[in-house]
């Protein structure tokens, strides 16, 4: 998958349709069929990889049994600090990145990317 930028309002819908998901006990892959859409789609929805179409959130909404505007309600979410704090946590990593040469940053990468796949897939399964 190319590398996209996220934006702030992408990974807040993303917060928001994992919580919305969570709350009702659904796995991911339990929510992309109720939408007739790939989980492995639902999953990059949540951490906000995808910029997703109006279309798609309307699917997610109606397999979540929840209203698309419900989407777009972030009070209950906690995010903001976290945001902030992830923003920072990610700068010191690619502080920590630029000291190395290009045979380290690719492995680094490879194995992040590895334990990020088994934990979205851990996850589906919840």
């Amino acid at each position: 998958m190319p590398n996209r930028t996220k934006t702030d309002f992408q990974i807040l819908v993303g917060l928001k349709i994992r919580a919305i998901r969570k709350s009702k006990g659904l796995s991911q892959k339990e929510v992309a069929d109720r939408a007739e859409l790939i989980d492995t789609y639902v999953g990059s929805v949540e951490r906000g990889e995808r910029n997703v179409s109006l279309q798609s959130l309307d699917k997610i909404a109606v397999a979540l049994g929840v209203s698309p505007e419900e989407l777009f309600q972030f009070h209950d979410l906690d995010v903001e600090e976290n945001l902030h704090e992830k923003k920072q946590i990610v700068e010191a990593h690619k502080a920590l990145m630029l000291t190395r040469n290009i045979r380290e940053i690719k492995m680094v990468h490879r194995i992040a990317k590895d334990i990020l796949d088994t934990i979205d897939a851990e996850k589906s399964n919840e």
